[in-house]
């Protein structure tokens, strides 16, 4: 095997990587927002669960981005531990469809040659002003690269038969008995963890079993190691999230080795089994009888051997999750005790919630998890303007201290979160985007600053309040009542921008009247508020420096009430006005 046989394998392999990663994020992006919906809503039991992971998992064709897309609403919440199980499981049996796929077409059927002429219609769609149309074409280039990949793998992998010192070479290593067993198995995991993708691994065990260079019973370990391996995937995604999703990846790995532990004790009959329904679903000769060889690829025996690797494939993750689908409160509650959580769980309250677990497979669909983001965001800033009123009725007592610290607090959780979203932002940023998303992005951005705003209003607050416990003055209990009244219109407030901010998420945002409402209420109360102390400082009725402290508190609220104001309008640029 020359130099150039070499780089020519490889190239193919990238090609056959790189079209299934571009055919699988054109899918998602033709799916869109409706993958999200269609997941949260279909898991409301186990068998559900299954049910909807072998569905999205055949349409977008990557079971690693739908455990990713499950770790990351685990670690969100939108997902329980048990409801992520089931649609693993289900993800499992639905990545199965590659390996038909590759048999039926990259086999048997010379796809190879439509692959050109796709690839100009692809080119074609993906220049087109329309996103949709533009996905669509990345799906087809992405189809078409994959098949042409796979076309240059099968032409660059030496025919074995005709170097015999070598193939008697490969065959000692498959003449261990159960030794060799193992060894392609963790042959095929560590393939596996070393390609990140299970599909790629399957292609090229079917491309070695019809080339003649492994047996069928080899092969079959092989496709058994894969299945261990593309667990790392999911673990690698939940290794930044919390707690719950790091059991979810963890449940993914249990479930695929105690499969492989089953098929393993039970391997010739298994493989028999395989054989038998090979034999007679598609009249094709057992490729689990006792010398069965692979002449030629196209062969009756070829076309067995490529069916019986694809049966098996299906029938481990079907048989697994048949067995397991009935366990998975146990599994759940097994995952929970090998993973504990923190002893202080006030560490977690104020973490990250919807991305921790890292962007999403394509732009669109971590685009919706920043939006979540930024409505919890929100969610924790409005908490922060209650412990503000708070501190203004506590002001002098021995509560204020404590609320005085929740509100630096809240100062600081606000600068965190801006952070990492706009990290996170960046990195979908730096992805191919359409321009829809790059307008919701700029949005985004602007959005997380004015809430980092708002949240050193709180802390604002409880500084005038803290100059003026030093300064031993105290505001009498009418102008603590108008204090409340401001803080209660905050209040209103922070709900209309939730709820825009809700309905944007959910493409229901047609105008924003409510919020310039929300405005108006905010600056009347404080002209009303303004025009009142001024009169009571004219008549001698309020100290001059008491004065100053509140309407520094006014003054305050009505610039949180311009901060909100600015996120609808944000809003109304990034989702309204597309």
């Amino acid at each position: 095997m020359g130099i150039l046989q070499i780089f020519t394998l490889l190239g193919a392999l990238g090609m056959f990587l790189y079209g299934m990663n571009l055919m699988s994020s054109g899918l998602q992006k033709v799916a869109g927002e409706r993958l999200r919906s269609f997941l949260s809503a279909m898991t409301s039991n186990p068998l559900k669960g299954v049910l909807t992971g072998l569905g999205i998992t055949t349409v977008i064709q990557s079971s690693s981005a739908t455990t990713v897309m499950v770790v990351s609403f685990v670690n969100a919440g939108l997902l329980t531990l048990a409801q992520a199980i089931g649609v693993i499981m289900g993800a499992n049996i639905g990545t199965t469809v590659t390996a038909w796929l590759v048999s039926w077409l990259g086999f048997k059927a010379d796809i190879s040659v439509l692959a050109v002429p796709l690839m100009l219609l692809g080119f074609l769609f993906s220049n087109s002003k329309k996103d949709q149309r533009k996905n669509l074409g990345e799906l087809i280039v992405g189809f078409s690269l994959l098949f042409l990949g796979l076309s240059f793998m099968k032409e660059s992998v030496p025919d074995l038969r005709q170097t015999p010192e070598v193939l008697e070479f490969v065959r000692t290593w498959a003449s261990y008995g159960f030794g060799s067993v193992l060894l392609f198995l963790a042959f095929g995991t560590v393939l596996t963890l070393v390609l990140q993708s299970s599909s790629a691994t399957m292609a090229i065990t079917l491309i070695m079993l019809s080339m003649g260079w492994i047996p069928f019973n080899m092969a079959c370990a092989m496709v058994l190691g894969e299945n261990i391996g593309t667990t790392i995937t999911a673990n690698i995604a939940a290794s930044v999230g919390n707690t719950q999703a790091k059991r979810a990846a963890l449940s993914h790995t249990i479930f695929n080795v105690f499969g492989v532990i089953w098929a393993l004790v039970l391997y010739k009959p298994f493989l028999q089994l395989v054989g038998l329904i090979t034999e007679n679903l598609f009249g094709l000769p057992n490729p689990a009888a006792e010398g069965f060889v692979v002449s030629e690829s196209n062969s009756p025996e070829g076309t067995a051997a490529l069916y019986g690797l694809s049966m098996l494939h299906t029938l481990f993750n079907l048989t697994n999750t048949l067995i397991l689908v009935w366990f998975t409160k146990q599994i759940a509650q097994a995952v929970s005790w090998i993973i504990r959580a923190p002893k202080n769980q006030e560490k977690e309250v104020f973490r990250l919630k919807y991305i921790s677990a890292g962007p999403l497979a394509t732009p669109e669909l971590s685009v919706g998890l920043a939006l979540d983001e930024i409505i919890h965001f929100a969610k924790i800033s409005k908490n922060g303007a209650i412990y503000a009123k708070r501190a203004i009725n506590d002001a002098g007592t021995d509560k204020f201290e404590a609320l005085r610290e929740k509100l630096v607090k809240y100062e600081e959780i606000s600068d965190r979160i801006e952070y990492e979203i706009a990290a996170f932002l960046n990195g979908v940023s730096a992805e191919e985007i359409s321009e829809n998303t790059s307008m919701q992005i700029k949005s985004m951005y602007k959005i997380i600053g004015e809430l980092e705003s708002l949240g050193d209003s709180g802390e604002t607050i409880s500084r005038i309040l803290s100059r003026m416990n030093v300064h031993k003055q105290c505001f009498d209990a009418e102008a603590i009542n108008d204090l409340n009244a401001m803080a209660d219109a905050v209040g209103d407030a922070y709900d209309v921008m939730i709820a825009n901010l809700e309905a944007a998420h959910r493409g229901e945002l047609t105008n924003i009247s409510n919020a310039y409402g929300a405005e108006d209420r905010l600056n009347n109360l404080r002209n009303n508020l303004r025009d009142a102390v001024i009169e009571k400082i004219e008549s001698d009725n309020n100290s001059y420096q008491t004065s100053v402290y509140y309407m520094d508190i006014v003054n305050t609220f009505e610039r949180m009430g311009d901060f909100m104001i600015n996120i609808s309008q944000d809003l109304e640029r990034g989702y309204i006005n597309k």
